[in-house]
């Protein structure tokens, strides 16, 4: 049966008519071999757009479908059901990139044009070979993973098991909460911390469907969507909390000392501490009995213990467990502001971090200030840093800050430097606004130094000088100082890189775990079944960190309360009779879906896993391995038209 081509242009707004002449691309097409209709739209993504392919297949009787327009990554899904609506097979629609790969990338409207025509020649060439593919489906384990015990981690957690599912929640710290557990307030309705928390903690801890497993990292994870097993690894604490009492002996017997992470450093803790949960534990990297230092054989800790709840003999338990869907709810690190040095923090006492303001308004520690400077965007829209991206929180966070200092000691005199107040979210402008009211001025600039008025040596709670460039009136200014907070912003945690190797997810150019597109399919990655939530994905406040958790955990059980999930047909094929057994494609598989069979000496794919990304068949020697919509024959059938 001979083909029917239906070939569509986009013009994508301007994006590509501004480069390309699509109404002489669309004649170009119209005269192409076994091409039965050419039209042109001005988003044909569009439900007008859509339209006029799906009214084309059923009047005209098209068998194939090219579509030129935006990156496949962005769209093909889009026209696969569009097709597939009319009674098309989805896998015979081929798009041609004339917008990434032509309009945006080439300045010559002519040579822009003649390079659109070759793509969808190209394009129209290789769809006539494409073959109907049969969608499949496998089935899921109704359970999920979240890991990361934040607020986005505890809010998809909860959300999922209110649906009725299994939910496993690893943490990797002693204690729920994350980064919003240090916080003293939220911004703009200044509620809280604690109250909000609380109930949340209550729900987690209480909830039938949920385990909470903390003091965890997850080690390796194996399988696909809908079929997950994962391994975790618990590290003990070495006190039995069903025998602790919680009387405190222990601690005052301890003779380490270390800095308290949770108090951003203010504080220091015993290596055996009470974490923000209640609980007591043992920090396994401090306890000198378990290094072998202080205590050596006779832990003091343990010989005060009345109730005998130290127990050195725990060890690390591996736990494995099967679940449908995983979400990575990991969270972001803050900005470390000393790789600033010309700010003074860590040289001057009173140069402190806006998460140690946190810490001590927590604490109602803070102490009279009669001068109080706050900088924003430190450690962010820096590019002498490498963080040029914008933190989202910093502003509202000096805001809310500076309102504290100026409502707790209405004498100081509080000034902000700001690059640009960005006051995005709801409420957020009405919040700025009344805090200019209070007396706090605002200064546009950018803080070039700080150090000690007089040119004296650093010693603590001494006057200092900020010195800045007031950007408006374009002249140097130098303002003194008793308190100096620095708006540090967010950075992708350490760990991020570890979890994204054992999960196989991408990473953005700025670090943080990378979607799959920024609108339509923002907690979706490129492992089909894992899905992100909160700060891992890039900086975000309180509220947008729920509402992605929220939209995250929507994504898990649509798939979970389905008990089964379509997976992609275009995968690779291996021709054993070909194939030499020599694990190539093992080791240039991203997603690990080859594997060589003992009982044959060949590889197999599995099918689930595979991506059709095509590595495997670049790497294959023997060419015993296809792609199906992507095989030989018809990439030569694109070449052959470029020639």
């Amino acid at each position: 049966m001979k083909s029917q081509i239906g070939v569509y242009i986009c013009h994508c707004g301007l994006n590509i008519a501004n480069t390309v002449d699509v109404e002489q691309v669309r004649e170009f097409a119209r005269i192409l071999p076994n091409v039965a209709i050419a039209r042109n739209y001005t988003y044909m993504c569009s439900d007008p757009g859509q339209a006029l392919i799906t009214n084309d297949i059923r009047d005209l009787g098209l068998t194939h479908v090219v579509v030129a327009s935006c990156s496949p990554r962005m769209h093909e899904p889009t026209f696969r059901a569009t097709i597939h609506k009319a009674g098309l097979n989805p896998y015979v629609l081929e798009m041609a990139n004339i917008r990434e790969q032509c309009s945006w990338v080439h300045s010559d409207r002519t040579l822009a044009t003649l390079k659109a025509m070759d793509l969808i020649a190209s394009a129209v060439a290789k769809v006539a070979l494409l073959v109907p593919l049969q969608e499949r489906e496998v089935k899921v384990t109704q359970s999920a993973l979240v890991i990361g015990g934040g607020i986005a981690g505890m809010t998809a957690t909860l959300d999922i098991a209110n649906a009725g599912f299994q939910v496993c929640l690893v943490e990797k710290q002693t204690h729920l909460g994350g980064r919003v557990a240090q916080l003293d307030t939220t911004f703009p309705t200044q509620e809280r911390v604690a109250d909000l928390l609380a109930p949340v903690l209550r729900a987690i801890t209480t909830h039938p469907n949920i385990r909470v497993i903390t003091n965890a990292d997850v080690e390796k994870v194996d399988g696909f969507i809908g079929n997950f097993r994962a391994t975790i690894r618990a590290r003990p604490t070495f006190v039995d909390a069903m025998k602790c009492d919680a009387c405190g002996k222990c601690v005052d017997a301890c003779p380490v000392n270390v800095p308290d992470a949770f108090d951003a450093n203010l504080t220091t803790r015993r290596a055996i501490y009470r974490a923000p949960d209640a609980r007591f534990v043992i920090d396994a990297r401090a306890c000198s009995f378990v290094q072998d230092r202080v205590c050596r054989s006779d832990p003091r800790c343990a010989a005060v213990c009345d109730r005998n709840a130290i127990d050195f003999s725990q060890t690390e338990n591996l736990v494995e467990i099967n679940i449908g869907a995983i979400i990575v709810a990991t969270g972001a690190a803050t900005f470390d502001a000393t790789k600033k040095p010309e700010l003074g923090f860590g040289t001057y006492s009173n140069v402190i971090t806006s998460l140690q303001f946190e810490r001590l308004a927590a604490r109602q520690e803070l102490q009279s200030v009669k001068d109080v400077v706050f900088v924003s965007c430190v450690g962010s829209r820096d590019a002498t840093t490498g963080n040029t991206y914008c933190s989202r929180v910093c502003c509202m966070v000096n805001a809310k800050q500076a309102r504290r200092i100026q409502e707790k000691f209405p004498d100081a005199r509080v000034t902000v430097f700001y690059a640009d107040v960005r006051a995005f979210g709801k409420g957020h402008e009405e919040f700025y606004d009344a805090v200019r009211k209070t007396g706090v001025r605002y200064r546009r600039g950018y803080v070039s130094e700080i150090f000690a008025a007089g040119g004296q040596t650093p010693k603590r709670d001494q006057k200092l000088i900020v010195r800045a460039e007031d950007t408006l009136i374009q002249k140097p200014i130098e303002v003194s100082a008793d308190l100096v907070v620095l708006g540090i912003g967010m950075t992708p945690r350490a760990e991020t890189n570890e979890i994204a190797n054992v999960l196989g997810l991408p990473r953005s150019g700025d670090g943080f775990l990378l979607e799959i597109h920024p609108k339509l399919r923002p907690v979706e990655t490129a492992v089909d079944g894992v899905f992100l939530a909160g700060a891992c994905q890039g900086p975000k406040d309180i509220v947008d960190t729920i509402a992605q958790a929220r939209a995250a955990a929507s994504s898990a059980f649509a798939s979970l309360c389905r008990g089964q999930v379509k997976i992609e047909s275009a995968t690779a094929r291996v021709d054993e009779e070909v194939c030499a057994g020599c694990g190539l494609c093992v080791a240039t598989c991203p997603y690990g879906a080859p594997a060589l069979i003992a009982r044959t000496g060949t590889a197999r794919v599995n099918q689930v896993l595979c991506k059709g990304c095509g590595a495997c068949e670049a790497a294959c020697p023997s060419k015993a391995i296809q792609v199906m919509q992507c095989t030989p024959r018809q990439v030569l059938a694109q070449i052959a038209v470029l020639a």
